[in-house]
């Protein structure tokens, strides 16, 4: 196929270069421990494999009169030294809107969110390390799925704009109340704690079933729980709203293959206005809540009238310079306002049996929130569940107390945590 020099930005991805800012930028973090150390110049043969095949990634972001857009860079990127996940300099990167570092036995991807979402990345990823371990040792890759031949040439559907598809669709906004966020000290912008949370997944898995609720579902319920504690103890906390913002792969529900940005969000939580539930009643309703909200008919009108906004005509006339403020203003308005803490959950990632002798760990964290405190970021590979907790607070009172909810399920967990 032939590569467009210029790509417009997908829908969900217009309020990342209007947000970013000196001190913050939509970054998140993937990684991949092997049995051994990295070798770089290997790990370097398979990028340049790699992006050839997902070419979306030797774009680099530019404005335009009215709007921003991807233009391709015409260059190779280069393995880097791991860099702290705090805000993010595409200029700094050589333009590139990602990077991956060898960091001893890890490759490590750090992501601006402009270019893809969670799904689009673990491809990225995960095609990188079964090209290197191919050319390592050999490996013999099952293409499929997550896993890209870099043989093949890019097609058009993993290029393209998914939510073209809701153009001319009726839609309509989502109506939240604003929501309770969690209090502390901040360790400055360029400061991130993490709490990696290692959970056996076949355990969780039995706790969720026994309950009628999958594992996404009974992560959220113990995060309210956790919330209702926190907040509890709030002595000046007014908003009684307590929410979990889950990603949603819109992939898998309208049919798509693209590997650009193509997800949407439900809200789950419960109001605390009357008093507090018990986790049975929590996980009921975010059960009922994540069921629904997740449903076509439920999210198509919400993805519709985002499109809709963008392709106003009085919208796509104002310059520039003026969106970036007013599309800002309304990010800050209808994004972490509503919601007190994000868990985004990639699922289990089944590699080949060709692969899984060299992999140990796979990793997914979320980078610095401007309006919460802090985002969860999980995904499973053989026997246990990761779960990232990254924080930007000194305090972690809120971790601790889904800690404490996770013990009282029958859940054990593993505990390590580290600045990032």
């Amino acid at each position: 196929m032939t590569l467009q020099h210029l790509l417009r930005l997908d829908n969900a991805s217009f309020i990342y270069p209007a947000s970013q800012s000196k001190k913050y930028s939509s970054l998140y973090r993937m990684s991949i421990t092997l049995t051994e150390p990295v070798d770089t110049a290997l790990l370097q043969q398979a990028l340049e494999a790699t992006v050839r095949r997902i070419p979306t990634f030797g774009y680099t972001l530019t404005g335009g009169a009215l709007w921003w857009y991807l233009r391709a860079l015409g260059k190779t990127p280069q393995v880097l030294p791991l860099q702290k996940l705090h805000q993010f300099s595409i200029e700094g990167n050589g333009g590139f809107l990602f990077r991956v570092s060898a960091d001893g036995a890890r490759i490590v991807l750090d992501i601006f969110h402009v270019l893809t979402d969670g799904n689009g990345g673990m491809t990225f990823l995960l095609t990188l390390a079964a090209e290197y371990l191919r050319l390592r040792y050999g490996a013999e890759p099952v293409y499929g799925g997550r896993i890209l031949n870099p043989a093949d040439a890019p097609c058009a559907s993993e290029l393209a704009d998914a939510f073209d598809a809701f153009d001319g669709k009726r839609g309509a906004l989502e109506q939240n109340d604003p929501a309770w966020h969690i209090k502390g000290m901040p360790l400055g912008t360029k400061n991130l704690r993490n709490l990696r949370v290692r959970i056996p997944m076949r355990r969780t898995a039995e706790v969720a079933r026994a309950r009628q609720a999958t594992v996404t579902e009974l992560l959220a319920a113990a995060m309210v729980a956790a919330l209702q504690e926190v907040r509890r103890k709030d002595p000046i906390g007014r908003r009684t709203v307590l929410k979990v913002n889950v990603p949603v792969d819109l992939r898998r529900i309208f049919g798509s293959s693209t590997l650009r940005n193509f997800s949407s969000y439900v809200m789950l939580g419960v109001d605390v206005r009357n008093g507090a539930y018990d986790f049975d009643h929590i996980l009921e309703v975010v059960s009922a809540q994540k069921r629904l909200y997740s449903m076509p008919s439920q999210l198509e009108p919400k993805v519709a009238k985002n499109v809709e906004l963008e392709n106003n005509f009085a919208i796509n006339c104002i310059p520039r310079f003026l969106k970036k403020p007013i599309i800002d203003v309304i990010n800050k308005l209808k994004g972490d306002r509503y919601c007190t803490h994000t868990l985004s959950n990639l699922g289990r990632i089944d590699l080949p049996a060709s692969l899984r002798p060299y992999v140990l760990d796979i990793d997914f964290v979320l980078g610095r929130q401007r309006g919460n405190s802090g985002a969860s970021a999980c995904v499973g590979y053989g026997d246990e569940l990761v779960l990232n907790m990254s924080r930007r607070i000194a305090e972690r009172n809120f971790e601790d107390a889904f800690l404490e909810q996770l013990g009282l399920l029958g859940i054990r967990a593993d505990v390590q945590e580290e600045d990032i």
